[in-house]
């Protein structure tokens, strides 16, 4: 750790404090981190107004770092809160107030697992000026600053240093040979909350643990139908239902006011107090979109996301409107290839799958032999071409065969792998909506048909299964299965 550089004066505890407790450690966190950006949003404002450009302001980053010295192993059922080996461990946190209670829970099992204080000063790392003012709507970072070349005075984000690295596993030693203690550092965190903005025009804080991906405006409005009335529903549990441009309503007959420009990726957010509501993102068509979503979301780490969309049956043996249940993915969406090579496995979660497959039980009111006739379980192709049926189909569906794909859509492998590769538990539930392969190809007349009948219940088992994973232990779904054996403590 160091101290900051003389134009960012702090008192005599600025220097790196050792704390036995969770929360002591916390509120630390976030003095010094509201300390460093104020004086960023202070001197940004003083600059803008005066053109004064001589002096170049910095502020740094705080961190929190342990050391240990000691491989005995801990509880072996948990797959997070413990290091795997003697050395130094670190990380960088922005905007502790957001992430409050995760980094109470995450340093507590640190203490407790590994009899340590953990330490919490500066980092070495500066804070780009674009997100230190991120947090005052009356605060922009203009393009052109007037008068004077912006990088010569702030810190701004560097792409060199803001990257993926810890979670696909290379080059994660710091300079100073401390190790990762999180998934994500401070910058790459800053980074997806302001895309978080940009993307679904919703403050970060407002995202659920729990979050549902879709490909079509029907679910959003049969969510909201939903949220109505779990709102008129004084037990629920839910709190509030929030829309793009954070436009929030507590009760059931208030009106949502709609955003006054549609963001790219529409999301809305049934909140509880212990942010164990559900979310619900429409991220469009394609698996670029997705990639972005949930690349961005996982910075905030979510107990589970599922898909929820809609998808071509393979079998002639499938009607529309059944369920498709992933349980293995053939990846052709190509959107992950760099990062997570296509001969990695993607496991089916039980935890997952078990909620899903209960949650159609009881939506539908169907069980044993009736269940299988409305849901089929295999594996679901991702491609990255919806015309597909216009090449040369002899190549594709030799591929389908060999795989044995019972579906085929444009997400939600991409969804599945990102949840492998950030450590968040994923599943996917589809529904039949043509049948290409058939003769069944989605025209419009019998598109509404479908969507009348079956966007609805089809929503509501997505809400079952995340309300059936909000009852589980965080130990129990956040399995060892997502885990490397060099794993960062952290969850």
């Amino acid at each position: 750790m160091r101290t900051l550089d003389p134009v960012f004066t702090l008192p005599d505890d600025a220097a790196p404090q050792s704390f036995a407790q969770a929360p002591e450690a916390v509120a630390h966190l976030i003095a010094l981190y509201q300390k460093a950006s104020d004086f960023l949003c202070e001197k940004f404002v003083s600059v803008l107004g005066s053109g004064d450009s001589s002096t170049r302001y910095r502020a740094f980053y705080p961190e929190v770092r342990i050391t240990t010295s000691s491989y005995a192993s801990v509880d072996s059922r948990l797959s997070f809160g413990h290091v795997y080996g003697p050395g130094v461990f670190a990380t960088t946190i922005t905007q502790p107030v957001l992430f409050q209670n995760y980094l109470e829970q995450q340093l507590e099992l640190l203490i407790v697992n590994h009899g340590c204080t953990v330490q919490v000063g500066y980092s070495n790392t500066p804070i780009p000026v674009h997100f230190a003012v991120a947090h005052d709507p009356s605060l922009v970072v203009p393009a052109d600053a007037a008068g004077f070349v912006l990088r010569d005075v702030f810190d701004v984000p560097d792409l060199a240093t803001t990257n993926d690295n810890i979670v696909n596993g290379t080059d994660v030693v710091q300079p100073d040979g401390a190790q990762p203690l999180a998934l994500f550092d401070a910058q790459r965190v800053d980074y997806s909350l302001a895309r978080l903005r940009h993307y679904t025009a919703t403050d970060p804080k407002f995202f659920q643990n729990h979050v549902l991906f879709t490909n079509y405006q029907f679910y959003v409005e049969e969510f909201e139908a939903f949220a109505r009335e779990q709102m008129e529903d004084p037990n629920s549990g839910y709190l509030a239902f929030v829309g793009p441009d954070n436009h929030c309503i507590t009760t059931a007959d208030a009106p949502l006011q709609a955003p006054q420009k549609m963001p790219q990726m529409p999301t809305y957010h049934l909140t509880r107090a212990d942010g164990n509501g559900i979310t619900l993102v429409n991220i469009g068509v394609g698996p670029s979109n997705a990639k972005t979503a949930t690349d961005h979301i996982a910075v905030l780490r979510p107990h589970a996301w599922i898909m929820v969309g809609h998808c071509a049956g393979l079998r002639n043996s499938q009607s529309l409107g059944d369920f498709v249940l992933a349980h293995a993915y053939l990846r052709e969406d190509h959107v992950l290839d760099d990062d997570l090579p296509v001969w990695v496995p993607i496991p089916a979660l039980a935890e997952i799958q078990t909620s899903l497959e209960q949650a159609v039980a009881e939506i539908t009111a169907l069980q044993g032999y009736d269940l299988k006739q409305i849901m089929r379980t295999g594996t679901v192709a991702t491609i990255d071409n919806r015309n597909w049926e216009l090449r040369d189909q002899s190549g594709p569906v030799h591929r389908l065969s060999q795989s044995r794909a019972i579906a085929l859509d444009m997400e939600s492998a991409t969804i599945a792998a990102n949840g492998y590769r950030f450590r968040v538990p994923y599943g996917t539930l589809l529904c039949v909506s043509d049948k290409p392969l058939h003769g069944e190809l989605k025209l419009p007349g019998m598109a509404t048909s479908f969507y009348k009948t079956q966007v609805s219940r089809h929503l509501r088992i997505g809400i079952r299964a995340m309300e059936l994973l909000r009852e589980m232990p965080l130990e129990r779904i956040h399995s060892r299965k997502l885990r490397s054996f060099e794993e960062t403590a952290f969850l």
